[in-house]
């Protein structure tokens, strides 16, 4: 099972700043990341907060609820959360951190990602198929 987690305002898909991070709502991604995992023969479980410890806490039992990959879209917590950081840095399953705009080509403080140097990759600016890449990767780091 792969963990899709979505972070803060991310509930907001479609309506927030749909020329940043598209017209596609949080249902639409959450089927298409259900589709993605029927598709390469796994299930997924989607989980949205806009609270850092509830993330934190899904982190923490990803391998006991049967996880083996969790794509994480941490939103703003990405340049500003140590602790989420040192979530993803705790646990065994693998973590691929996934944002929908390019955050390289947006504010300064987009830049950096305190998450990045902790998960087995990051894919940014690919819009919602960016979650269907890092599901992929999951999936197929699974089976080798």
């Amino acid at each position: 099972m792969i963990l899709v987690l979505n972070g803060p305002n991310l509930n907001l898909l479609g309506k927030r700043e749909p020329d940043v991070y598209g017209r596609s709502t949080l249902a639409d991604l959450e089927a298409m990341c259900l589709a993605t995992a029927a598709e390469l023969g796994t299930a997924a479980v989607c989980r949205q907060s806009n609270h850092e410890g509830q993330l934190i806490d899904w982190l923490h039992g990803a391998a006991e609820d049967g996880a083996t990959g969790v794509v994480l879209n941490p939103g703003g917590y990405t340049h500003t959360s140590v602790a989420l950081r040192d979530a993803v840095a705790a646990i065994t399953v693998p973590v691929v951190e996934v944002h929908l705009s390019n955050t390289a080509a947006r504010e300064e403080f987009r830049h950096r990602s305190l998450v990045a140097a902790v998960c087995a990759g990051s894919i940014v600016g690919l819009g919602v198929a960016g979650y269907k890449l890092a599901m992929r990767f999951l999936a197929e780091s699974r089976a080798s």
